[in-house]
């Protein structure tokens, strides 16, 4: 049976959501997956394996499929996963369990059965991810890891820039130089900016996004406001598809996967 679950996590202290490797060989580093396949297995299997020995090093024998890989320092709201196990399972004592297993930063927060055919990762039509920053001079105990920008920003000014990037277009401009699929082709359906307070929050929905791409977009969103140029920037950067071209890639604290879309 194939059960999918949506879990929410804060990132920053994990090196991503999902296990790494190096040469064949699992990188022995905190991670979001990590978290979940251990206490999936205890809580399925109770540890065991498949074979119903219980191995020294790798204590996960039941494998969650992601639907997208975060970065670290990343949060989430609506991540999802799916698992197979010849278990059956009880959502509501599963959600209750597996919480009282997980780390306090991590949650999962809905379980359902779902066809085989589905996959997480595969099967996701859109992916919502949220930048909030903070828009003052002076700090404030409660900014928390947000960013803290000290120069005047214009939501409308911003706004016009990130006009530009909906529809289909090639993302080269905004790819992190680690990018390992080689297709740069992105549609954006939403790009929205709006302001609550001195909190600057920053929307977009795409069917898939490159690796650190939303953080090099509001990169380049302040740049074109830190130096006061024209929201037509964000045009030359994109038709560019030189990553020179667009701004930094901002620190990870301040985005959130909101929700994948089926």
């Amino acid at each position: 049976m194939r059960y999918a679950f949506q879990v929410q996590y804060v990132g920053k202290n994990y090196a991503g959501s999902q296990i790494q490797f190096e040469n064949g060989e699992q990188i022995e580093t905190p991670t979001v997956q990590g978290e979940l396949e251990k206490a999936l297995s205890t809580l399925i299997l109770g540890g065991r394996d498949a074979a119903g020995s219980t191995p020294a090093k790798y204590n996960r024998p039941i494998k969650a499929i992601f639907s997208g890989r975060t970065d670290k320092g990343v949060n989430s709201l609506g991540q999802v996963a799916h698992f197979d196990t010849d278990e059956t399972i009880v959502a509501s004592k599963f959600l209750y369990q597996i919480n009282e297993i997980l780390p306090d930063d991590i949650s999962v927060t809905d379980l359902r059965e779902v066809d085989e055919s589905f996959h997480a990762q595969k099967s996701a039509k859109k992916r919502h991810y949220r930048f909030e920053f903070i828009n003052r001079r002076c700090k404030n105990a409660f900014d928390g890891d947000l960013m803290r920008v000290k120069y005047p920003t214009d939501v409308d000014r911003m706004q016009k820039s990130l006009n530009y990037l909906l529809g289909e277009h090639d993302f080269s401009s905004f790819k992190s130089s680690r990018t390992l699929n080689p297709s740069k082709i992105c549609i954006i359906y939403e790009a929205k900016v709006s302001k609550v307070d001195d909190k600057v929050i920053i929307d977009i929905v795409g069917n898939r996004f490159l690796y650190n791409m939303v953080r090099t977009i509001v990169g380049t969103l302040l740049e074109i406001e830190g130096h006061n140029l024209e929201p037509e920037h964000m045009k030359y950067v994109l038709d560019s598809q030189d990553r020179s071209k667009a701004g930094r890639t901002v620190d990870p604290h301040g985005l959130t996967l909101m929700k994948v879309m089926y």
